[in-house]
């Protein structure tokens, strides 16, 4: 009972609902959980051993040897990110955007880290309409200049480390640059994405075309030798100083590249070397005995994810969990989905850049409001009507924008304690698909809605606009236990599903007693737009058909594409980790 006052007391001071016409705060945060982390932190780590859990094995080591040569958490970041942009670049790279939430046990400060993609200054809200007035089909605004956004994750990167490094910024480049200059041999996973852009426009720019094919014009194969001796140029010269990725040769690089045909794009170097990361508080709010801490808006994976888990507080979650097959019941997935459902139709609607439109972030995260949500939800029948709740008196235009799964999160922690939770993207398939300095370009503006009003003649909330970050699924998560003591960190790519796939890994360890690997390999179940998506092979066909039962438009899903990472501490002090079997991840101690 007395636990259960204090999580009141801190939920009361850390959400409150907005009232009608006043601009929230984006953030929702406790000093309380601060102060008390920090009280936690001063008993260090008896394993005192960092561990990484990161979407490739070069990646994973190149964080472990940055930790090992004394680097923190941060340090280690960077690290893993200058290899998953040699190594994976179909998710992610040093042109793309990124969220980090960053966990500093000596003073317990929770610091969300927004590395975004910014639109350049000449865009307006037609962005992506045609000639013609209508939308572009979305692969074309893909694979077009337009797509690209000022990149955002080095510059983000660098205000982490000069918060958080301990290691100099140019020696967290060194293994990346290594294996670009040496070679390393393509991934199976690598190889399959290069064949299956093969039939879109990977072979449309020369770059990517001499980078990615043979001579004769067919794919690198899994195991083929490929090095990279730009990508090693650009990450020494970032190395050397950050803003060579906003100035100078490597932005000039970028620019010309996001000019060519067709539908060239607007960026200019005036947009490069303005563009600014940020950084808060972390978005926090409880759940059980513990506190859920996320990136912020422009992510609607932090509100979105803490919305599932707020409702689904008001359901005894343990008791719709079979001790007997340790798997979830047809009640549990049932009410999982329910939730699902009606945060995503929340984050469709108000998911946008707080700069530019008001997010009800407070509003969407109250207590009471998440109350009546969760009331909405029956254990006899599906709802048949999801839409999207009002909880501060406002609605914008209804947006539809889709998301593509070409992201990689990592999770990270150092022997002092410290913790970080990254999320990180190009947004598609090999982003824009098209490559300069030896790295893809993202995508990332076609996060925005292709259409700037819905069919009723409202604003979209997240409509294109100079300056403005694109709304984001991405959903990097740290969690800490009632004594305000790291407890776990997790996170996934996959496009929206982000939100399904993290908040499930949360609800399989808080409620269900899963290690982080069985969280990891866990059923993926995603409702959204008025279907839930499963993973068949994953799941009873008694609780298949039991939520068809039940009303729900059941869509099978052969596999997904999660590629969650996870580090969790339990009681006796060590690191545990699980990665995702669906891609190549792996974890690894120091």
């Amino acid at each position: 009972m007395k636990r259960n006052l204090i999580l009141s007391a801190l939920l009361a001071l850390a959400i409150t609902s907005c009232q009608k016409n006043q601009m929230p705060e984006t953030v929702i945060s406790s000093p309380m959980i601060s102060s008390k982390v920090g009280q936690m932190a001063t008993a260090l780590n008896p394993y005192a051993k960092g561990m990484v859990a990161a979407a490739n094995p070069h990646a994973a080591r190149a964080g472990i040897e940055a930790l090992r040569a004394g680097g923190s958490a941060v340090d280690a970041a960077i690290a893993v990110q200058a290899v998953l942009g040699l190594v994976e670049p179909h998710s992610s790279g040093i042109a793309g955007g990124a969220f980090m939430v960053c966990y500093d046990a000596s003073t317990g400060k929770v610091t969300a880290y927004n590395g975004r993609e910014t639109a350049p200054a000449a865009v307006n809200e037609g962005l992506f309409l045609g000639a013609d007035g209508k939308p572009l089909r979305y692969l074309d605004g893909i694979v077009s200049g337009r797509s690209t956004g000022v990149p955002g994750v080095i510059a983000m990167l660098h205000m982490a480390h000069t918060d958080h490094g301990k290691r100099a910024w140019a020696d967290n480049f060194n293994a990346g640059i290594t294996l670009a200059e040496d070679g390393f041999e393509v991934s199976p996973r690598m190889a399959m994405l290069v064949k299956i852009a093969a039939n879109y426009a990977l072979k449309n720019q020369a770059a990517a075309r001499d980078y990615f094919f043979h001579k004769d014009g067919s794919p690198i194969e899994a195991g083929f030798r490929r090095d990279n001796q730009p990508y090693a140029a650009s990450l020494r010269a970032i190395a050397n100083d950050y803003r060579a990725m906003y100035e100078g040769p490597l932005a000039e690089a970028i620019i010309a590249a996001v000019g060519e045909e067709p539908r060239p794009g607007l960026l200019t170097l005036g947009d490069m070397k303005t563009y600014k990361p940020q950084k808060t508080d972390a978005l926090c709010s409880p759940y059980r005995d513990y506190f859920l801490c996320g990136a912020v808006p422009p992510s609607s994976g932090g509100i979105a994810v803490q919305s599932i888990l707020g409702q689904l507080a008001n359901f005894d979650m343990k008791a719709l969990f079979d001790k007997g097959t340790m798997r979830p019941t047809l009640g549990g997935w049932h009410v999982f989905a329910e939730a699902s459902a009606l945060a995503y139709a929340d984050r469709d609607l108000y998911g946008a850049d707080p700069d530019f439109v008001e997010v009800p972030t407070r509003g969407l995260l109250a207590v009471d409001y998440l109350k009546s949500r969760a009331d909405l939800i029956s254990m006899d029948a599906s709802l048949k009507d999801v839409k999207a709740g009002n909880p501060a008196g406002f609605k914008p235009g209804k947006d539809a924008t889709p998301d593509v799964p070409g992201t990689s999160h990592f999770s990270i922690v150092d022997k002092w304690g410290n913790v970080v939770s990254m999320t990180t993207t190009v947004e598609s398939l090999f982003g824009s698909q098209r490559m300069a300095g030896g790295f893809m370009l993202n995508n990332q503006l076609t996060d925005f809605s292709f259409a700037p009003k819905d069919k009723a003649g409202n604003l979209i909330a997240n409509r294109p606009g100079p300056g403005k970050r694109p709304r984001s699924s991405m959903a990097p998560h740290i969690v800490f236990d009632q004594d305000g003591g790291f407890a776990f960190a997790t996170g996934s790519p996959g496009g929206s599903s982000i939100i399904a796939y993290t908040a499930k890994t949360m609800v399989a360890m808080v409620d269900w007693d899963m290690s982080p690997q069985q969280a990891a390999d866990l059923a993926n179940v995603i409702s959204r737009n008025g279907s839930v998506r499963l993973e068949e092979a994953g799941l009873a066909p008694e609780i298949i058909s039991g939520l068809e039962d039940l009303g729900h438009k059941v869509v099978r899903s052969k596999g997904e594409i999660s590629g969650i990472h996870i580090i969790r501490k339990p009681p006796d002090g060590s690191y545990e980790g699980g990665a995702d079997p669906r891609r190549e991840g792996v974890v690894l101690e120091e």
